[in-house]
């Protein structure tokens, strides 16, 4: 994925779903396209870190533009767009990144399932069925070095998303759990138990009942974001 991002000098998120930045010397306010609490993303008081904005493609949007990335301390970046990682993992499925998702004829998004749900990728196939994809933005830094964790809040609508794969997992049909590293200081994923151990249960019980969990790293520069390699997944 080509982004066309724009730099600016992040200042502070405030609201859930808004960011002061500075941008050509202006304060701006931005779109901040993530419902978690982004804990250990954002910099401390004082602290200065850059951000990279994209466009406002919507004609008449009181935004002009939104929140992409957020750099780190470390002088990395991290996605915090949690709309792009369906996209990002769809690309990769379609170039072929992902071995574990290959070979299926179709894929659509946003199909409706389990009650009143959508999944976010549903793959099909005459010969090997269907394959049902969720896919979850992993940002959080743990607390092993190297590790980022899911999830950095309470999430009633992930472990909903996680009791629908399992039943889909029981009545015989392929169900994946993906969980996509989006820092570049994180190399593996694993479960933040502490902060819902209600998720952690309910992600316990989907793979007993046979819900896959596959985990990826994103690529992430200023100029483009891909699915990169696999990773390790611990809980």
């Amino acid at each position: 994925m080509q982004t066309g991002l724009i730099r600016a000098r992040f200042l502070r998120r405030y609201q859930r779903f808004l960011a002061d930045v500075v941008l050509d010397g202006r304060t701006v306010t931005v779109h901040v396209p993530n419902t978690g609490s982004m804990a250990t993303l954002l910099p401390e008081p004082g602290e200065e870190r850059d951000c990279w904005l994209a466009p406002a493609t919507t004609p008449g949007r009181k935004l002009p533009y939104t929140l992409v990335l957020l750099g780190l301390a470390d002088q990395g970046l991290a996605l915090v767009d949690t709309s792009l990682p369906n996209r990002l993992v769809e690309e990769g499925i379609v170039a072929q990144r992902i071995p574990e998702l290959a070979g299926y004829q179709t894929l659509r998004r946003e199909v409706a399932y389990g009650q009143a749900s959508r999944i976010d990728l549903l793959l099909d196939d005459p010969t090997k069925g269907t394959c049902h994809i969720e896919v979850k933005n992993v940002t959080m830094a743990g607390a092993l070095p190297g590790r980022a964790d899911f999830p950095d809040a309470v999430t009633a609508r992930g472990r909903k998303h996680l009791e629908e794969l399992t039943a889909l997992a029981r009545a015989g049909q392929r169900a994946v759990q993906f969980f996509l590293v989006s820092r570049t200081d994180c190399t593996r994923a694993g479960l933040a138990a502490h902060i819902d151990p209600m998720y952690a249960e309910a992600l316990r019980m989907a793979q007993e009942a046979g819900v896959e969990v596959i985990a990826y790293r994103a690529t992430i520069s200023s100029g483009s974001i891909t699915v990169g390699s696999a990773c390790a997944f611990s809980s």
